[in-house]
């Protein structure tokens, strides 16, 4: 006797089971690797954008906690500092404030004894300027270090001249130095009438600004600049003050030296004031005024007792006066 499967039971004619669970299994895993790699993809996206937005927003030079001594003489103490591409932190005191050997601390000539020191977020101590210019870090002196008699272009490649020949017939490449200084100083908008003139005719502030586009053309990642408005006019430490936002525009992190507040505010985007080797503020340009900062800079409480110790009094009456 045969048992019969009932129709219900039956496979339906063409009907594959394995197939069709194979197939199910397929889609199902397909949709599940396409979903999971989708989003795989878009965190790594994410990832990669958070990376790449914190290595924008990290500090190109910074100085965390540190301290130089000379002998028992404490020059600094504690003294923090960053530097961001494309921004301007102001370096604002008096003299003896500290700012010099800021200064020499970031360029290599003299080692801290204290603290970190970071190029790029690697633990730096640097030996000598330059190794400093190296690893990008310019710097212009007050002084300038040119030689008034050379014309414009022997300053600007001064320790860095081309030469073109061989053996005894290499020689300097005089019409690629002027060309280059022409148009290294044009790109930032600094027209000289002829850069064949000798670099001492010019004035102090277009001295300045050809160390400044000098040190943009050769690369330098942070500029220090000590003092660049100290000896000049109003008008002359404006055209100074225009390039200093020119080669913040280029991208590079500046660094101004100054103890003038209102050339200060007028570029800054973040300032650090020192008294007394230590550090007295640290401001972002929003968040203070500049009166403040004038205030801050020039002490204070101290400033008002002494607006104080010089009111006159009023005048006694002279003798035999009515009173």
């Amino acid at each position: 006797m045969t048992d019969e499967q009932p129709e219900s039971a039956r496979p339906e004619q063409g009907a594959h089971p394995a197939e069709d669970a194979g197939t199910a299994t397929g889609a199902d895993t397909g949709t599940a690797t396409g979903a999971d790699t989708g989003a795989d993809t878009g965190t790594a996206t994410e990832t990669d954008a958070a990376a790449e937005q914190s290595a924008a927003d990290a500090p190109l030079l910074r100085l965390e906690q540190v301290t130089k001594s000379y002998g028992n003489v404490a020059a600094l103490s504690e003294v923090s500092l960053d530097v961001h591409a494309g921004s301007v932190s102001c370096v604002l005191g008096d003299n003896g404030a500290g700012k010099s050997t800021l200064i020499k601390i970031i360029a290599g000539l003299h080692p801290h004894d204290s603290g970190t020191y970071t190029i790029d977020g690697e633990p730096a101590r640097l030996g000598s300027p330059r190794e400093a210019l190296d690893r990008g870090i310019a710097t212009v002196y007050q002084d300038l270090a040119v030689v008034p008699l050379m014309p414009v272009w022997r300053n600007f490649f001064l320790g860095s001249e081309p030469r073109v020949g061989r053996g005894p017939l290499r020689r300097l490449d005089v019409a690629e130095m002027r060309r280059t200084t022409r148009r290294a100083l044009l790109r930032m908008g600094i027209d000289l009438r002829d850069v064949d003139q000798p670099i001492g005719t010019l004035s102090g502030g277009e001295r300045q600004c050809v160390a400044i586009a000098r040190a943009v053309h050769f690369g330098a990642r942070v500029l220090v600049l000590d003092e660049p408005t100290a000896a000049l006019g109003v008008k002359q430490s404006g055209v100074v003050l225009k390039y200093v936002a020119a080669a913040r525009d280029e991208g590079i992190g500046v660094v101004l030296i100054t103890h003038n507040p209102h050339h200060a505010y007028l570029v800054g985007d973040r300032f650090v004031l020192l008294k007394r080797g230590e550090m007295a503020g640290s401001h972002a340009k929003e968040s203070i005024t500049l009166d403040r900062l004038t205030r801050e800079m020039a002490g204070g409480s101290e400033l008002d007792e002494l607006s104080h110790e010089l009111e006159r009094s009023p005048a006694p009456p002279p003798p035999g006066s009515a009173a």
